[in-house]
Protein backbone atom coordinates (compact mmCIF):
# COMPACT_ATOMS: atom_id res chain seq x y z
CA UNK A 1 0.00 0.00 0.00
CA UNK A 2 1.52 3.29 -0.95
CA UNK A 3 2.03 6.17 1.53
CA UNK A 4 -0.06 9.24 0.25
CA UNK A 5 2.26 11.29 2.96
CA UNK A 6 4.81 12.60 0.15
CA UNK A 7 2.97 13.15 -3.01
CA UNK A 8 0.41 15.40 -0.68
CA UNK A 9 2.94 17.53 0.53
CA UNK A 10 4.18 18.07 -2.69
CA UNK A 11 1.02 18.69 -4.04
CA UNK A 12 0.09 21.44 -1.39
CA UNK A 13 3.33 23.21 -1.21
CA UNK A 14 3.89 23.18 -5.39
CA UNK A 15 0.06 24.45 -5.77
CA UNK A 16 -0.02 26.55 -2.90
CA UNK A 17 3.24 27.96 -4.61
CA UNK A 18 1.96 27.89 -7.98
CA UNK A 19 -1.37 29.99 -6.92
CA UNK A 20 1.15 32.66 -4.81
CA UNK A 21 2.97 33.30 -8.52
CA UNK A 22 0.04 33.26 -10.49
CA UNK A 23 -1.74 36.01 -8.69
CA UNK A 24 1.74 38.05 -8.57
CA UNK A 25 2.38 37.82 -11.97
CA UNK A 26 2.45 40.34 -14.53
CA UNK A 27 1.49 38.78 -17.54
CA UNK A 28 -0.67 35.63 -18.47
CA UNK A 29 0.54 31.96 -18.21
CA UNK A 30 0.06 31.96 -21.96
CA UNK A 31 2.18 35.03 -22.44
CA UNK A 32 5.20 33.63 -19.72
CA UNK A 33 5.13 30.35 -21.86
CA UNK A 34 5.54 32.42 -25.28
CA UNK A 35 8.61 34.34 -23.57
CA UNK A 36 9.71 31.10 -22.29
CA UNK A 37 9.80 29.36 -25.82
CA UNK A 38 11.03 33.16 -27.38
CA UNK A 39 15.05 31.66 -26.17
CA UNK A 40 16.94 28.69 -26.71
CA UNK A 41 18.18 28.19 -23.46
CA UNK A 42 14.67 28.41 -21.53
CA UNK A 43 12.77 26.23 -24.41
CA UNK A 44 15.22 23.79 -23.85
CA UNK A 45 13.75 23.84 -20.31
CA UNK A 46 10.21 23.84 -21.35
CA UNK A 47 10.56 21.04 -24.07
CA UNK A 48 12.25 18.58 -21.15
CA UNK A 49 9.86 19.20 -18.89
CA UNK A 50 6.67 18.84 -21.55
CA UNK A 51 8.80 15.46 -22.36
CA UNK A 52 8.68 14.03 -18.76
CA UNK A 53 5.22 15.43 -18.71
CA UNK A 54 4.12 13.19 -21.54
CA UNK A 55 6.02 9.89 -19.83
CA UNK A 56 4.08 10.54 -16.72
CA UNK A 57 0.66 10.72 -18.72
CA UNK A 58 1.45 7.55 -20.30
CA UNK A 59 2.38 6.00 -17.47
CA UNK A 60 -0.69 7.50 -15.34
CA UNK A 61 -2.75 5.61 -18.84
CA UNK A 62 -0.85 2.75 -18.31
CA UNK A 63 -1.40 2.44 -14.52
CA UNK A 64 -5.15 2.91 -14.76
CA UNK A 65 -5.79 0.75 -16.83
CA UNK A 66 -3.57 -2.25 -15.18
CA UNK A 67 -5.64 -1.16 -11.95
CA UNK A 68 -9.14 -1.61 -13.79
CA UNK A 69 -9.89 1.74 -14.62
CA UNK A 70 -10.94 3.04 -17.96
CA UNK A 71 -8.21 5.91 -19.63
CA UNK A 72 -11.38 8.48 -19.16
CA UNK A 73 -10.37 8.04 -15.31
CA UNK A 74 -7.32 9.52 -16.58
CA UNK A 75 -8.30 12.64 -18.20
CA UNK A 76 -8.44 15.55 -15.73
CA UNK A 77 -5.23 14.21 -14.52
CA UNK A 78 -3.69 14.84 -17.85
CA UNK A 79 -5.28 18.03 -18.59
CA UNK A 80 -3.43 19.25 -15.70
CA UNK A 81 -0.07 17.69 -16.48
CA UNK A 82 -0.86 19.74 -19.52
CA UNK A 83 -1.30 22.82 -18.17
CA UNK A 84 0.45 22.74 -14.63
CA UNK A 85 2.70 19.81 -15.47
CA UNK A 86 3.68 18.18 -11.80
CA UNK A 87 0.06 18.72 -10.79
CA UNK A 88 -1.84 16.25 -12.86
CA UNK A 89 0.84 13.26 -11.68
CA UNK A 90 1.08 14.63 -8.07
CA UNK A 91 -2.78 14.41 -7.89
CA UNK A 92 -3.07 11.30 -9.88
CA UNK A 93 -0.22 9.45 -7.21
CA UNK A 94 -2.53 10.94 -4.09
CA UNK A 95 -6.30 9.80 -4.98
CA UNK A 96 -4.27 6.51 -5.81
CA UNK A 97 -3.41 6.26 -2.61
CA UNK A 98 -6.24 6.85 -1.46
CA UNK A 99 -8.44 4.65 -3.07
CA UNK A 100 -5.74 2.15 -2.22
CA UNK A 101 -6.76 2.72 1.47
CA UNK A 102 -9.99 2.56 0.89
CA UNK A 103 -9.57 -0.98 -0.45
CA UNK A 104 -7.40 -2.12 2.25
CA UNK A 105 -10.37 -0.87 4.64
CA UNK A 106 -12.90 -2.45 3.34
CA UNK A 107 -11.09 -5.31 3.11
CA UNK A 108 -10.47 -5.52 6.65
CA UNK A 109 -13.77 -4.56 7.52
CA UNK A 110 -15.10 -7.83 6.07
CA UNK A 111 -12.68 -10.14 7.63
CA UNK A 112 -13.94 -9.23 10.83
Amino acid sequence: MMSIALPLTALLAFSAYTVSVMLQAEQSLIDFGISLMSRPDTAQVVIDLYLLATLAGVWMVKDARSRGQSVWSVVPYLLLTAVFVSVGPLLYLVMRGVRERRKAVAKCSQIL
